[in-house]
């Protein structure tokens, strides 16, 4: 009945789609037709069209809108002088659609990164700021130092955020730190000055964390953000909505004794699955009857539910969420330091300096025997839809974001406007096989790498935690077969291993850590043997 209705809608009022391309296409034929004027420029005459569009702008009658045609020609041409890149038509209409403050859907591969330059910097000219959200610490660096040639050769400034520490891109400094050449232009700095930067790139938690931290201060000259003025959201659908409630927490030491924290994870070590129920989708579990019977027995008491038992109860359940729901190397690794570090579900990253609240971290170190660092008690929290909510502008951009248009659209305000591939998509799709064992699969995927590897095509293969690909790098190691493996344990090298994955013969294994924002570029012949193989 509705796809009926939307049927008969759409034929009296026309796809709205087509008409929002058909309005924006328009704009692009004016950009198009500005494109000589602007190519006869000197590189300094170019340059300084900043400071000609920020007197327009003054004007009274001229808005952003007015000089938009403008300004994306100019970013367009000193794109194509600076990295060599010159923006397709239909990444100046996902940049119009980011301007407008809405969602562009473009698909993978489409040029994202570089998409986005057009609407940051026009709305860079206002002076106000533009933040551009990426989802992990190293894309929030690549994307700096690259974009930032463009920026910095335009007279603006690239600030970058990314977990304990901050850099601007200077054209100048040579960080000897990166081996990836996109980041070598990159000084540290504060974290003050990254946030005056005309653009800041930055991942979605520190925008968030140094927004509680702001609001923390006793004193002005301490805050480090400026007010909240224009957000560019990649990899949209993953941080607004798939972590939308996500709690961005910030905490202070609470006293507890250790000593309860490995008593409880013995205990709960003790029990059996009949012990308790479990539902590992929700992350939960509670004790069975015969299992609190069983608890009673191993404390020695009669009822633990009394009120003098509190604690007790409190840290049994912990325990058992710690021993049951929370696995090494899927959720969480431990280092050779002994601290337990996070995995992010998301991204596959290890979340650095955070931890699981309300005691639970402490009952996963007394479970793995490391040192119980103690329990904590919230002074700042807010969550990511909240947060993203806060600015006066917000957009997005990702290849997967229709499906979720209502969302967008009910709980942010933001329309979705799918953009149409500058080419038609030539991977292929197969359909998925399914194994009745773990075993039959992982020597399936094994026999899959070799045959593919035999012809010279290079493979990724994507597993769902680092327990997993560390599995199937053993059953590679039992062929003789040479591969790379990337994971949260190893992603100093992330830059290196990418960088090579794309060649002839090459094998990666990869959690989702080679997710959203991976940029694999074929090696030479590579296209010729049928491209890149990825097998999930």
């Amino acid at each position: 009945m509705a796809i009926t209705q939307q049927k008969v809608l759409t034929k009296v009022f026309g796809d709205p789609q087509k008409r929002i391309l058909r309005r924006l296409q328009k704009k692009v034929d004016e950009i198009n037709a500005l494109g000589p004027k602007y190519k006869k420029l000197s590189d300094e005459e170019l340059a300084g069209q900043t400071d000609v569009l920020r007197k327009r702008l003054q004007k009274k009658s001229v808005t952003l809108d007015t000089i938009l045609p403008d300004a994306f020609a100019v970013v367009r041409e000193m794109a194509d002088r600076t990295i060599g890149a010159r923006h397709y038509d239909v990444q100046l209409i996902g940049s119009m659609v980011l301007h407008e403050g809405s969602v562009a859907e473009l698909k993978t591969g489409e040029g994202k990164t570089l998409m986005s330059t057009l609407a940051a910097y026009l709305n860079a000219l206002e002076g106000k700021g533009v933040h551009v959200v990426t989802v992990n610490d190293y894309l929030a660096q690549r994307d700096a130092g690259w974009m930032g040639q463009i920026y910095d050769a335009l007279g603006l400034s690239t600030g970058v955020i990314i977990n304990e520490a901050s850099f601007l891109y200077d054209e100048n400094y040579d960080n000897e730190a990166h081996t990836d050449p996109r980041m070598k232009k990159l000084r540290p700095c504060t974290r003050k000055e990254a946030y005056q930067a005309d653009i800041t790139y930055g991942t979605n938690n520190e925008f968030g964390f140094d927004y509680l931290r702001d609001n923390m201060v006793n004193d002005i000259e301490l805050v480090r953000q400026r007010d909240l003025n224009f957000a560019i959201v990649d990899e949209v659908d993953s941080i607004l909505i798939d972590e939308a409630r996500t709690p961005l927490i910030i905490s202070a030491p609470a006293a507890e004794n250790p000593d309860s924290y490995y008593q409880f994870a013995k205990i709960a070590a003790k029990l059996t699955p009949e012990d308790y129920t479990l539902e590992e989708k929700r992350k939960q579990v509670a004790l069975t009857d015969e299992g609190v019977e069983k608890v009673q027995k191993m404390l020695g008491i009669k009822n633990l539910y009394t009120p003098e038992y509190v604690r007790s109860v409190y840290h049994m359940d912990q325990a058992l969420r710690a021993q049951t729901l929370f696995h090494r190397d899927k959720d969480y690794v431990v280092t050779n330091d002994g601290e337990v570090i996070i995995v992010d579900e998301h991204t596959g990253r290890l979340k650095q300096g955070n931890r699981y609240s309300e005691g639970l971290h402490q009952a996963i170190e007394a479970k793995e025997g490391v040192p119980v660092l103690q329990e904590s008690m919230t002074l700042a929290t807010i969550s990511f839809q909240n947060y993203f909510r806060l600015y006066k502008k917000l957009s997005g951009m990702t290849g997967t974001a229709f499906t979720e248009a209502e969302e967008f659209q009910q709980i942010y305000s933001l329309d979705v406007v799918v953009v149409p591939p500058n080419k038609p998509i030539t991977r292929q799709d197969h359909q998925d096989l399914i194994y009745k064992t773990e075993k039959g699969k992982l020597k399936a995927v094994a026999q899959a790498i070799k045959e593919y590897h035999d012809e010279g095509r290079p493979v990724l293969v994507g597993s769902g935690s680092i327990a997993k690909n560390e599995m199937i790098a053993k059953y590679l190691d039992s062929e003789g077969i040479k591969y790379e493996i990337l994971n949260a344990k190893n992603n100093e090298r992330e830059a290196e291993i990418i960088s090579h994955a794309g060649e002839k013969g090459a094998i990666t294994l990869a959690t989702n850590i080679a997710g959203r924002g991976t940029d694999i570029k074929l090696g030479p012949g590579v296209k010729e043997l049928g491209g890149l193989v990825v097998i999930g």
